[in-house]
């Protein structure tokens, strides 16, 4: 399906920039600027939206949605970097240092992204201090997610791996920790290095120890 793509209007565009953390604490004018720069555009589920590759020519905010960041080796092998949800950004490190496109970004699910171009951003870059260091902020937060994922590959079993994922994707929801997120096995074990007949072993020892419950749309993790 081939992508919509509009231009983001003045009002609906800062409402939405207002909700997005890396453009929290601009000033409406910069924002309102920044809304006519940028470009609304809806994917379907399983679209690339970049390739590997590609030059670095704009910045992607997730409006809604998510997406996931994939590498593969000269095999085919593929690998999941990590998944990028609703209110957060991809692009912006090409858009600093120049190089190309250093990852596949796929929709997860049915998206809608703002698309600002590169020329736009860097203007808006020049002229606002709060949105450099915000922009710092969310490389410093990429940099230690890559740690930690290298740590627990380096220290960990399949089990922790899997484990260590299933909480790093859980949420609060009532004081009860949840797995929404449509993700299946397959994607789990190309985010921890194994393979998908381990995941679904180690998903059947969780559940039969106690440690999760899956119900109708979610995973449930038991945390007594």
């Amino acid at each position: 399906m081939q992508a919509k793509q509009q231009k983001a209007g003045a009002k609906s565009g800062l409402t939405l920039l207002q909700s997005i953390p890396m453009f929290a604490g601009l000033p409406d004018a910069q924002l309102e600027q920044i809304s006519r720069m940028a470009v609304s555009r809806k994917v379907a589920r399983n679209t690339t939206i970049v390739y590997v590759g590609d030059s670095t020519d704009s910045l992607f905010v997730i409006v809604s949605g998510s997406a996931k960041v994939m590498n593969r080796d000269p095999e085919g092998n593929e690998v999941i970097l990590c998944f990028l949800n609703e209110g957060e950004c991809f692009g912006e490190m090409g858009l600093i240092d120049g190089s190309p496109r250093s990852a596949d970004v796929v929709a997860n699910e049915a998206c809608e992204l703002l698309v600002i171009a590169k020329s736009d951003l860097m203007k808006a870059l020049a002229e606002n201090l709060d949105l450099c260091l915000n922009i710092m902020k969310s490389l410093v937060l990429r940099l230690r997610e890559a740690n930690r994922k290298i740590e627990s590959l380096a220290l960990m079993d399949v089990y922790g791996r899997v484990a260590k994922l299933l909480l790093d994707l859980s949420e609060k929801e009532n004081g009860i920790r949840t797995i929404r997120r449509k993700i299946t096995k397959q994607d789990m074990a190309k985010m921890v290095g194994a393979s998908r007949e381990m995941v679904s072993r180690v998903m059947k020892d969780l559940e039969r120890s106690g440690y999760i419950r899956v119900e109708a749309g979610r995973i449930v993790l038991n945390e007594d």
